[in-house]
C-alpha cells in the first residue's frame, strides 16, 4: 500500500517489525523462499458476526423486499443457541479466518460473547459491543452492561471483566436505525472514543420506516412488541447527522441504498463497509461503492456472516468484486482489504500495509503459473493454501 508491487521482492523480519522490504538483487541468501506468491499485507475482514458461524446455509438470504423475513430467522436462530455453542461458534468463526489470512477483524459482538475465545487467538480485533433497544430503558441497561464489563467492572468489585488487551480493543454498535433510540444513544456516543459501526440503509424497506414510520420493518417490530414511533428517526440525512461532533472511528455497514447525501460531507473518521457477495446473495441493485470513493469517502470490505456467506474469506470477497467490476483498479481493491480496513478499524499505525516500523503481519498467496499484471494474478481465483505470518511469526 505504500508502493507499487515489487517483482522479486524481499521482506526482512527482526522481532515482531517490518525492518526492510525491497527488491532481490542476489547480494544475500533469502532465509525462507515462498516461491511463485504475492506477499501482502495481513487481510482486514472489517464487518464480521463471529457468533452465527453455526448458522452457515441454515438461513438462506431473501429478496431484498422481504428483508425481514430473514432478520426472523436469525432471531430465531439466536435464541436457540445455548452460550456453549455461541462459544463454539465464535472459535469456529475466528479460526477460519485466520486460515484464510485475516490479521485484523471487527466483530459485533451481543453481550460481549467473543471476547473469552478472541482473546486466546493470533488475531488483531475490534469487538463492537452490540447495543439494541428502541425503548429507553433497554437501551439504558444495555448500556449499563457494557459499561460493567468492560469500563468500570462494579459487578466485580471495580475490575474490568472484558479487558482490553494489546491485540483486542473494544467498540460500540448501536445496530440498526430500526432497533435503536439513536437520539438517546447520541449523549452516550459523543461521550466516547470507542470505534462506532452501524448497519445502515442494508434494504429498501428502511427508508419507509425512517421517513413514513411504515411498511415491513414497523410489522416486524410490533411482532416483537418493541415498536416505538418516538424512537426511529425520522429521515436518513437527519439520522447522518445526529453524530457530528464525534471523531472517533465510524462505520457504517452495509449502505447498500446509501449514496451519501451531499449535506454530509466525507469525514476521515467515516468508513463505509461493504460486504460484496452478501450483497449479491440477497440480490440487491448494484453497490455504490464506487460512487463513494469518488466523493473521498473511504470504503473497506467485510465478509458479513456464515447466516448470508459461504465462508469467511475476505480475499473471495475482492475476487468477488474484481470478477464483477474488472475495470476497477486492482490496487485499489487491494487497499480495500488491508490498509482501508486497518484504517477503519483504528489500527493502520500498527499494520494494513509493508512499511518499515510496522507489525510484521503479511500473507503469502500462491499465484497463477503465469505472467500477468500483479493485481490481475492475486485476485484470479487459484487454488493453494496460504501462508500468514502475524507479528513476526508463522502462524
Amino acid at each position: 500500500m505504500s508502493g507499487p508491487p515489487i517483482e522479486h521482492g524481499t521482506i526482512t523480519v527482526r522481532g515482531d517489525k517490518i525492518e526492510a522490504v525491497s527488491r532481490w538483487w542476489g547480494d544475500r541468501m533469502p532465509d525462507e523462499n515462498l516461491g511463485n506468491v504475492a506477499v501482502i499485507p495481513g487481510l482486514v475482514n472489517a464487518h464480521t458476526h463471529l457468533d452465527l458461524s453455526g448458522a452457515r446455509g441454515l438461513i438462506p438470504p431473501t429478496t431484498p423486499d422481504t428483508f425481514t423475513d430473514w432478520l426472523r430467522g436469525v432471531i430465531a436462530y439466536r435464541r436457540g443457541r445455548a452460550p456453549e455453542q455461541v462459544e463454539a461458534d465464535v472459535a469456529d468463526g475466528v479460526a477460519e479466518c485466520q486460515r484464510y489470512g485475516t490479521t485484523l477483524l471487527g466483530d459485533i459482538t451481543a453481550g460481549g460473547a467473543s471476547w473469552g475465545v478472541v482473546t486466546c487467538e493470533p488475531v488483531r480485533a475490534v469487538l463492537f459491543w452490540e447495543l439494541i433497544g428502541l425503548s429507553e430503558d433497554r437501551l439504558r441497561a444495555a448500556v449499563e452492561d457494557y459499561c460493567d464489563k468492560v469500563r468500570r467492572g462494579p459487578v466485580s468489585g471495580g475490575n474490568l471483566l472484558y479487558p482490553e488487551t494489546p491485540l483486542l480493543r473494544w467498540g460500540f454498535s448501536p445496530h440498526a436505525p430500526y432497533s435503536v433510540n439513536h437520539r438517546l444513544a447520541t449523549g452516550l456516543l459523543e461521550l466516547e472514543s470507542e470505534p462506532v459501526a452501524i448497519h445502515l440503509a442494508e434494504s429498501p424497506d428502511e427508508f419507509e420506516l425512517l421517513t413514513y414510520q411504515a411498511g415491513p420493518f414497523r410489522e416486524f417490530l410490533a411482532d416483537l412488541g418493541i415498536w416505538n414511533p418516538a424512537a426511529i428517526t425520522a429521515s436518513l440525512p437527519r439520522f447522518l447527522a445526529l453524530h457530528p461532533k464525534v471523531h472517533s472511528p465510524r462505520l457504517y455497514v452495509h449502505a447498500n441504498y446509501l449514496h451519501w447525501p451531499m449535506d454530509v460531507p466525507a469525514r476521515p473518521n467515516q468508513s463505509v463497509v461493504y460486504c460484496p457477495r452478501t450483497h449479491a446473495a440477497f440480490g440487491h441493485p448494484p453497490h455504490p461503492f464506487r460512487e463513494f470513493l469518488k466523493r473521498g469517502v473511504r470504503v473497506c470490505l467485510g465478509t458479513d456472516s456464515l447466516a448470508s456467506n459461504p465462508d469467511l474469506d475476505i480475499l473471495a470477497e475482492a475476487r468477488f468484486v474484481h470478477a464483477r467490476y474488472p475495470d476497477f483498479p486492482g490496487d485499489a481493491l487491494l487497499r480495500m482489504v488491508t490498509l482501508s480496513g486497518a484504517e477503519a478499524l483504528g489500527w493502520a499505525d500498527v499494520t494494513g500495509s509493508l512499511e518499515v516500523g510496522k507489525s510484521a503481519d503479511f500473507v503469502a498467496v500462491p499465484l497463477p503459473d503465469r505472467d500477468g499484471e500483479p493485481h490481475a494474478l492475486l485476485f484470479a481465483p487459484h487454488e493453494g493454501d496460504r501462508r500468514t505470518m502475524f507479528r513476526g511469526a508463522w502462524r
